[in-house]
Parts: structure tokens; sequence; C-alpha cells
């Protein structure tokens, strides 16, 4: 009997090179059961794939323990040690022209050619084509605040309301610092953490959904319908 009518035409065809240790049955398994934020295709491709993929989900561990335990000492210098941005630039720069000059006096006396220093060239399209993302992001954040701030529906101004305060009070908790910190941090462990154990965040992910999709209905009927302004939107579309 063929191998490929157990296997789903749609599944993407590098997960299973981007997970030789994944079996078949779970490949299987992943064109059918709902997954996070409803994708269909593996964590890596999702995420790009390439080397920022390989580094996010620990494949090339070597880099992405260098990065984090990069980002760790910056964190432990400003945080921990009370090292400042400016003192940290000027120390940085006198041990780079203090290494440099050492070597350049060293080539001198042993014979060597001189150091070269390489030049950067950044092409202008580069440039630009960055410059226009920055501009379309902003254009699209700042349209979609003027949609929500002049928008009638209050539920969705409630929404973004309380996403909005519980930020507030989590920023509340840490200094900026260490909150990009935190967020670096989680950027570099969850996606592998999640590759690992993704059957299990999917079903808990599932049921907290459910779950506040339940809430937020009770809440609807009890509270929000009883609104004037809701009264009012029912009542004209009626």
């Amino acid at each position: 009997m063929d191998d490929h009518r157990h296997n789903p035409p749609d599944l993407d065809s590098d997960f299973a090179s981007d997970n030789p240790h994944k079996p078949r049955d779970f490949l299987h398994s992943l064109g059918q059961k709902r997954r996070l934020f409803g994708r269909q295709k593996s964590v890596h491709h999702v995420l790009g794939g390439g080397n920022s993929a390989d580094i996010l989900l620990w494949r090339k561990k070597q880099v992405a323990i260098g990065i984090l335990a990069g980002g760790t000492v910056i964190w432990l210098l400003f945080e921990c040690m009370g090292y400042h941005l400016i003192t940290f630039i000027c120390h940085s720069f006198i041990l780079a022209l203090s290494a440099l000059f050492l070597c350049s006096n060293l080539a001198v006396f042993s014979g060597l050619s001189p150091l070269k220093f390489p030049e950067v060239n950044i092409r202008e399209d580069a440039l630009v084509k960055v410059a226009l993302l920055l501009r379309n992001e902003f254009n699209r954040a700042y349209t979609n605040f003027q949609e929500l701030a002049s928008n009638q529906d209050i539920k969705t101004f409630l929404s973004a309301t309380g996403i909005l305060w519980i930020l507030s009070v989590v920023g509340s908790w840490f200094n900026f610092l260490t909150l990009l910190y935190l967020i670096f941090v989680m950027v570099l462990t969850l996606p592998m953490l999640y590759e690992k154990h993704e059957d299990q965040v999917d079903t808990f992910a599932e049921k907290a959904i459910a779950e506040l999709k339940k809430q937020y209905a009770i809440l609807d009927e009890k509270y929000l319908h009883k609104l004037p302004i809701l009264s009012g939107q029912n009542h004209h579309r009626s």
C-alpha cells in the first residue's frame, strides 16, 4: 500500500525536514487538529525559516546561547551594577581603541601589514525600503487608533481599553530596561518551548479561548447590552 495516501497533501513539505525526529502520525495529526492561531504549517516555517528561525528554535544552540548570554550581561551591567549608557559607550570605545592601537603597533614592530578597516556599504534602496516600511506601519497604527476613537462600538472600545490597562499594570511592575529584557528572553525561549510542547499548549489554549468567550458572553448579556449606547445601537439596527 502506498504511503502517500496516509499523508495529507496540504502539509508543508519542509516540516518533515525541519523536524526529523517528529513521528509520522504527528505530521498526519497536524492537518486535522486545530493549532494555535489557526496555523497549518510548521513553527519553523511560520517564523520565516532560515537562520533567524533556527536561532529562535535553538537549532543553532551556540548562537542562541551566545545571544542570550550577551543580553543577560548587558542587563546585569545596566540594571544590577548601575552602569549608565554613556559610560558604557565610552568604555567600549576606549577598549576598542586600545586594542586597535596595540595591534597596529605590534604590526609595525613585527613587519606585518597594518590593519585595514572594512568599509560599511549600505545600499540606498535598502534604507528607502526601511523608511517606507516604518512610515506605512506608523500610518496604519494611526489609522487604526483614529478608527477606534471615532467608532461607536463600545465593545471594541472596552476591549482596547482593557488591553491597554493590563499592559500599563504589567509595565508598572518593572522598569523599562527590565521589561525589554523580559521581552527579549521570551522571544528567544518561547518559540523553542512551544515547538517542544505544542500539543499540550494548543489543547490548553483552545480550552482557555473557549472559556474566555463564555465569560465574555456572560458579561455581554448581564452588563454590556444594558448600556445606553449598546441599547441605542441595537434599536437602530432592528
